[in-house]
């Protein structure tokens, strides 16, 4: 098979507040969240309680269904408070930051390890938890050895995070991580230019993404061309990110999450990257909005992101914050009026399709509510997946297994089919309807 995928199906949202490439602040947080709702499949038992002493990489939580998957503390501290949601579900565990202590995991060269030594390191230090299994974007079974792991070099999304920009001091790093997780399978990884940075990665396999539109980047748009998922199979998906983090454990011995955060959007008073690691609260970049503005913050980008408010924490698989005013306005005459040209169409309904280069300060206004749903072709306009996306959104709706594998469940998660939400004339929620679906899958088929 080619190591070249060509992708023309997709679209760029033109949307105000890309992020200058310069590092305004290195944030060191008084509070950081450990947040088990950030990893989907993870059921949390505490290791902890208010008052106790922990080091970076000091377990916090444990998995119930498998103790052996932790996750553990970003910084040294002491545990400030444990923070339950309705019927005492646990939303996260704060520390309050103080020195610089960490546990020794003890440095290796991950050439010399065996698959088994990589996955006791990766548990142990909490990183286990960053390897994302497919089908359902679940924790990944350590007991089980994937087909492959795949790994996408860049994003596509609105307003993301420069690789090259954000990467360019982790190389080694993300070259350790490879190295040690292709000794548990084999590793794919896909650029966007043969000039690419991540071009010369070695111990993995190769490929060249040629597209400009998102969703390229999705690392599930990625698999779909490469070695689609079928029943029973199982792959693993890694972002640089987490091998850059897997990377410095195994050559500094100690668990060191910090990133480079984009800071984005047409809400922010200033666009730029902030050092920062997971967990940090919004609070520490106060000064890139305006506290007098309705403000919606959003840990990830505009499509697939979380909202997590003013008073949230920044997600652990983010390193994009994007600050997008709320839109409550109600507009004279509406999607009747045809001269907007301050507003975006995607099907060029408005005569803002004359200004191709323009860039809008858009909202969280949807103009319009859920109406009946329209069969048309507008999802797979957008979609460079080789699956059927009305069938299968109305499958998840019905709760059709049968349907659902039909249609191809096994080979989405709810970002890969963000797109088609933004785009869809009858505003379903699509990312939920999928997740629905996905969640029935796992009831149904454990």
């Amino acid at each position: 098979m080619s190591n070249n995928i060509v992708l023309k199906k997709g679209l760029n949202i033109p949307i105000n507040g890309e992020a200058a490439l310069e590092t305004m602040k290195t944030i060191a947080p008084d509070v950081v969240a450990v947040k088990p709702t950030d990893f989907k499949g993870f059921s949390p038992r505490l290791m902890v309680k208010e008052g106790d002493k922990v080091l970076a990489g000091s377990p916090v939580l444990a998995d119930k269904q498998n103790p052996d998957i932790l996750l553990t503390s970003p910084v040294s501290g002491t545990v400030k408070e444990i923070v339950r949601g309705e019927k005492r579900k646990l939303l996260a565990v704060l520390v309050k930051a103080e020195g610089d202590e960490a546990v020794d995991f003890g440095a290796k060269d991950p050439k010399d390890l065996k698959a088994e030594e990589v996955k006791e390191t990766l548990l142990k230090s909490g990183l286990w938890p960053t390897i994302i299994q497919r089908p359902y974007g679940v924790l990944a079974d350590p007991a089980q050895t994937p087909k492959a792991v795949f790994v996408s070099a860049f994003s596509t999304a609105p307003l993301a995070a420069d690789s090259e920009f954000v990467f360019k001091d982790d190389l080694a790093a993300i070259q350790a991580g490879i190295t040690a997780i292709s000794k548990i399978a084999k590793v794919h990884v896909c650029v966007n230019s043969e000039t690419s940075a991540f071009a010369k990665l070695q111990d993995a396999v190769l490929h060249t993404v040629i597209a400009q539109k998102h969703p390229a980047g999705n690392v599930g748009v990625q698999i779909s061309h490469i070695s689609p998922i079928m029943k029973g199979e199982t792959v693993w998906t890694l972002s640089l990110l987490s091998l850059a983090a897997i990377g410095k454990l195994f050559l500094n011995g100690k668990l060191d999450l910090c990133r480079k955060v984009a800071v984005t959007g047409p809400a922010a008073l200033k666009t730029g990257y902030v050092v920062a690691m997971p967990g940090t609260p919004m609070s520490a970049i106060e000064d890139c909005f305006d506290s007098s503005v309705e403000t919606r913050f959003i840990s990830g980008d505009v499509l697939s992101g979380e909202s997590i408010g003013k008073d949230g924490y920044l997600g652990f698989f983010d390193n994009q914050v994007t600050l997008i005013k709320e839109g409550r306005e109600r507009e004279v005459l509406g999607w009747a009026n045809p001269l907007r040209f301050n507003q975006f169409s995607s099907s060029m309904a408005y005569f803002s399709w004359l200004l191709p280069k323009k860039k809008y300060n858009m909202d969280t206004n949807t103009h319009g509510g859920v109406r009946a749903f329209v069969c048309s072709d507008v999802y797979g306009k957008v979609l460079p997946m080789d699956i059927f996306p009305v069938y299968l959104v109305k499958a998840c709706l019905a709760g059709d297994i049968d349907k659902m594998e039909q249609f191809g469940i096994y080979e989405v998660l709810p970002e890969d089919l963000a797109l088609c939400e933004f785009v869809d004339p009858s505003k379903n929620d699509i990312q939920a309807i999928i997740q629905d679906g996905i969640d029935l899958m796992i009831k149904e088929m454990a």
